[in-house]
Formats: structure tokens, C-alpha cells, sequence
């Protein structure tokens, strides 16, 4: 299966929540479980040492959360602060990707891996800690009472209490985003000003294009 972009605009999904802090890639999807040279096939492995009782027979944890209806279908998933930080593997994105998750919440980020979700087609958002956390106390209630809904052309998200927050995004993020692109897509936007500047040097210096 291809993990190809998908235009991100609105997302209403119950959130699963994972509230520990830090995060890091390795939690993510370990590094034994990054077997091919692909994308596919990492979702098996994503969570592997908690999701798993058993990792080699791949027994599931009753108890962890995507574990459990109905948070196996999440699309949203909700964090402490710090998430994705450790090493910069992009396959932690890729492993979350295929599983299903195209929005993670958190206080903050790793760096790199904010990068990364942007540039797979995962919104990474920034909010408070205690609203993550409100987030998440609803959540457990259940399906109903932990929807959530992302509105990125808005920039806002709307809780399970009804109450709405804002958060920020840089503009070209944001476009890839909502475009569905990725950065040479987002580069190839300018295809027609890229080939003029190229005619335009070619005549002036000819002996670069020998």
C-alpha cells in the first residue's frame, strides 16, 4: 500500500489518548520492527512494546489503548509534551500513517518529527496541556463524549465539551496540508516560473546546458 497525500481540510474522530510525556520515536516503532525499504508494512510495529504482550507472536495488550473499541478507528491521537523526540526516524510518522492517524495533539513536539507529520500528510497541533488533558479525560468516556473535530482551514478544534481552540501553523505547512503536497509538490507549484527562470538563464549562459 502506497501512503499517499491526502488533503487534510476537517477531521471529526474520537481521539485516543496516550498521556505520557516524551515520547520518542522508539516508542513509537522500534527499531527492530523497521525490516523493509519501504513504507509499507510499519503499522504492525507501530506501539509494538506496549501494544503487544508478546511482540514476536504479536499477542495484544487488552489494556493499551488502540487496543480498544472504539479507539482501534481513531484518526486522532492525543499526547503529553515532547511527543516524537528521540531519534529522527521517519518511519514513526509512516508507522502512524498507515494505521490510520492523520492528526496528533500534543503540548509540543520533537522538531524533526513535526517536520516529518507535515510532510506525510499528519497535522501535528499545538495546545495547552491542560486541554489535551480535558481532551482526554472525555475520551475515556467514551466514543460520543471523545469526539473531536479539526478544522484546519480555520486553524481551530472544537472539544468533546463543545468549546473551540485555536492553534497556530506555519503558512507553507499549512498549505501542503490542505493541498495534499508534499515539498517537491509544494516546489512544483512554481513549474511555470521555475522554466522561465531556466529559458531565461539558458540564454544568458548557454555553456551550462552543453
Amino acid at each position: 500500500m502506497t501512503l499517499a497525500m491526502q488533503k487534510f481540510t476537517t477531521l471529526s474522530s474520537v481521539a485516543a489518548p496516550i498521556m505520557r510525556v516524551n515520547i520518542d520515536t522508539d516508542a513509537i516503532i522500534p527499531s527492530r520492527e523497521m525490516k523493509g525499504v519501504t513504507k509499507d508494512g510499519l503499522s504492525v510495529g507501530l506501539f509494538a512494546n506496549w501494544r503487544y504482550t508478546d511482540v514476536d507472536a504479536r499477542v495484544e495488550n487488552p489494556d493499551f489503548i488502540l487496543n480498544r473499541a472504539p479507539f482501534r478507528d481513531a484518526q486522532i491521537l492525543l499526547s503529553g509534551e515532547n511527543f516524537g523526540c528521540g531519534s529522527s526516524r521517519e518511519h514513526a510518522v509512516w508507522a502512524l500513517k498507515e494505521w490510520g492517524i492523520r492528526c496528533v495533539i500534543a503540548p509540543s513536539f520533537g522538531t524533526i518529527f513535526y517536520g516529518n507529520c507535515v510532510r506525510n500528510g499528519i497535522l501535528p497541533v499545538v495546545l495547552s496541556e491542560d486541554t489535551v488533558k480535558a481532551f482526554a479525560a472525555a475520551a475515556e468516556k467514551g466514543a460520543e463524549a471523545g469526539i473531536c473535530i479539526v478544522d484546519l482551514v480555520k486553524q481551530d478544534v472544537t472539544g468533546p465539551d463543545g468549546d473551540t481552540h485555536t492553534f497556530d501553523i506555519a503558512a507553507a505547512d499549512k498549505e501542503m496540508l490542505v493541498e495534499g503536497l508534499d515539498p517537491i509538490g509544494l516546489t512544483l507549484k512554481q513549474d511555470d516560473a521555475i522554466l522561465a527562470f531556466r529559458e531565461k538563464d539558458k540564454a544568458q549562459r548557454p555553456w551550462v546546458y552543453l
